[in-house]
């Protein structure tokens, strides 16, 4: 890559580069560099940065918490974030093409592949119940106000206590009328907003296996998420490009209107404070760096395939080691701001309770669906901001869904890689899109919860730090750090920092196995409130987990039989080594060791001997004579 771009690439790209067009036809990129960032940061900013940073912050030591955070951020979720990024870009590949990089490892494609299936499954189902409480909060009062509704039950307790005292499900009178007993009561209350979400929302179960009726409005409400999915993404990367203009900017200003919003509130700064105090005695406590770098780790998307997809839509000599900081830090930042968000509302909720803010903070679909919902009943106009919170709920979910179903599209149509099927992605993202809300259907039952639950906790728990440790081994140790490091030169200008070649060799995998040490040593039988999974259930959440990692050892087997080699080791060397189209997928970017080579024509008077005589013959005279890159590799659509 010496010659071409080496000079003035240092911003990412080459300055006689036509930046409207798309350098490649076949697959299409994006129409510009500002789709690829809302894009990834849609995908990384999801809802666990709004349901799951803030409680891990304030369980985990507030403001101390974010010390450990961020050096997790900076020497594992930025480099291997700007790995992944590079990964796809350089070969234009999903994340099943890119393993021509060494196709015995071709299984961790397949595994993210299946991590990627598991969680839009469920991560939908998730979007559908935001819409159904979206549509919900059209109305004047929020139905989850009072406990004056057919579903509640006599042990529900209104935060709203003047009304609560005059409906049925209430004694007809207090003794002595104090406050101190309605206090009590409240302590030890079945809130609204959770007899809403248990007893009509869900109609819960009372077993996994209990699975009763679909609950059709949910049904209903899933339909409308694959819809809106799939009509996003009909044109692929072209239609989902222009979408995230609004679906990932919006949420920041829905985020800031319920941060001005909340701050103004009596008790805010309690619930700010609770949020943020550092208590420095738990930085000395594994447990912490353990969620720190757990928390980073999901919530960039590594492993999931996504990045991979994204990225490979890049033209060619786009800056990704610029991109892969600025989403990262984006994403970061978003999660520390949520937390402001959540924490002032709830300390002013628990204000009015008159009770401690650990009380009422929750994290998952508790605080998304019952704790955040019960505070804003206490709000003027309530509607109007459940609206907000639901709305900025669906947006931060589908950027994230878009990515999950774009990545398997992808795969599908990259490893058919015809003519026809390139001509027919539409139809393969219906496909898609029809068969995973097929899917879907059993968790819009009475025990979907369980089983929504269940996926989270294993499908996409520690199957995904296998997949990125042996992606990081492969590149780093099999294809060799010096080969990656020379292919990040040629297309970015300049080749990675000096500390990013030692995380990658080093520091990132060594994190990613203490992740792994650490989740199974803080393994704990999965429940949901008071109810404990039974056995069965348990084992079918591990071969969930399983069903991903075992792909990797699975087709190495098989990559290993089909392999030539007359000995075990022969077959392990070639089924490791790089496929012959391994590279950059544009003919105008194969330079150095990529650099194709004119084979001899009869005509010049000079014998012509096949590349590799025993895997393929010459073409005849007349007929199109490949080109053949110096490192062996045979050009994608490249004929003479």
């Amino acid at each position: 890559m010496v010659g071409k771009g080496a000079k003035g690439m240092l911003n990412g790209a080459v300055p006689s580069e036509a930046t409207k067009r798309d350098q490649n036809l076949k697959r299409g990129n994006w129409g510009n560099q500002i789709e690829f960032v809302l894009t990834s940061v849609g995908y990384a900013v999801g809802l666990g940065n709004v349901w799951r940073f803030p409680y891990l912050c304030y369980r985990n030591g507030g403001g101390a918490f974010m010390f450990p955070y961020f050096i997790m951020l900076i020497f594992c979720g930025i480099p291997l974030f700007f790995m992944e990024l590079s990964f796809g870009q350089f070969a234009s590949q999903g994340c099943l093409g890119v393993w021509r990089i060494s196709p015995m490892f071709k299984g961790v494609g397949y595994g993210m592949m299946v991590v990627s299936t598991y969680i839009g499954i469920y991560y939908n189902v998730v979007i559908c119940i935001a819409f159904y409480y979206f549509f919900s909060s059209m109305t004047n009062v929020l139905p989850w106000t009072y406990c004056n509704n057919p579903w509640n039950s006599p042990d529900c307790a209104g935060v709203l206590d003047a009304t609560n005292l005059t409906n049925g499900s209430q004694p007809a009178s207090l003794p002595g009328g104090n406050l101190s007993h309605l206090l009590n009561r409240t302590l030890q209350r079945t809130s609204p907003s959770e007899e809403y979400w248990r007893l009509y929302v869900l109609k819960l179960s009372d077993d996994i296996g209990n699975f009763g009726e679909v609950r059709l409005p949910l049904l209903g409400c899933l339909c409308v998420s694959w819809v809106v999915v799939f009509l996003c993404l009909i044109r692929g990367v072209k239609s989902s490009g222009k979408v995230v203009y609004f679906t990932a900017t919006f949420p920041y200003v829905v985020l800031t209107i319920l941060f001005v919003r909340g701050v103004t509130l009596e008790g805010a700064f309690t619930g700010i404070m609770y949020y943020l105090t550092p208590q420095w005695d738990k930085i000395l406590e594994a447990k912490v760096w353990g969620d720190a770098a757990s928390q980073i780790f999901y919530s960039l998307g590594c492993a999931w395939g996504g990045l991979i997809t994204m990225a490979s839509y890049n033209k060619f000599h786009n800056n990704c080691y610029r991109d892969s900081v600025i989403i990262s830090i984006t994403n970061c930042a978003t999660s520390v701001y949520a937390g402001f968000v959540i924490f002032s509302i709830l300390g002013f909720m628990a204000n009015h309770l008159g009770v401690d803010v650990s009380r009422v903070a929750d994290h998952g679909p508790g605080l998304a669906f019952v704790a955040y919902p019960e505070a804003l009943t206490l709000l003027p106009i309530s509607p109007l901001w459940s609206l907000l919170f639901f709305f900025m709920l669906i947006l931060l979910g589908l950027g994230t869904q878009f990515c999950l179903l774009e990545t398997l599209v992808t795969a599908i149509v990259d490893e058919v890689g015809n003519e026809w099927i390139l001509q027919k992605k539409t139809y393969v993202t219906l496909g898609v899109a029809v068969a995973g809300f097929l899917l879907g259907i059993p968790l819009t039952s009475q025990a979907g919860i369980y089983w929504l639950l269940l996926m989270d906790n294993y499908a996409a728990s520690f199957s995904l730090v296998v997949i990125s440790c042996i992606m990081c081994v492969s590149i780093m140790y099999i294809y060799g750090h010096q080969n990656y490091f020379q292919d990040i030169k040629m297309m970015l200008g300049f080749p990675p920092p000096f500390f990013f070649q030692i995380c990658w060799r080093f520091v990132s995998p060594a994190i990613i196995f203490f992740i792994l040490i650490f989740t199974v040593i803080q393994y704990r039988p999965i429940t949901y409130n008071h109810y404990q999974y039974p056995g069965w259930a348990v084992a079918i959440g591990f071969l969930m987990a399983l069903s991903s990692v075992i792909c990797i050892p699975l087709y190495a087997l098989f990559q290993l039989c089909r392999t030539d080699g007359d000995t075990l080791l022969q077959r392990l060397k070639n089924a490791t080594k790089p496929s012959r189209d391994w590279g950059p997928a544009l003919l105008e970017h194969r330079t150095g060791r990529y650099a194709p080579i004119m084979l001899p024509s009869p005509e010049d008077g000079l014998e012509v001997q096949p590349l590799h005589p025993d895997k393929a013959q010459l073409p005849l005279v007349g007929s199109s004579i490949p080109l053949v890159g110096s490192n062996g590799s045979r050009l994608q659509d490249s004929r003479i």
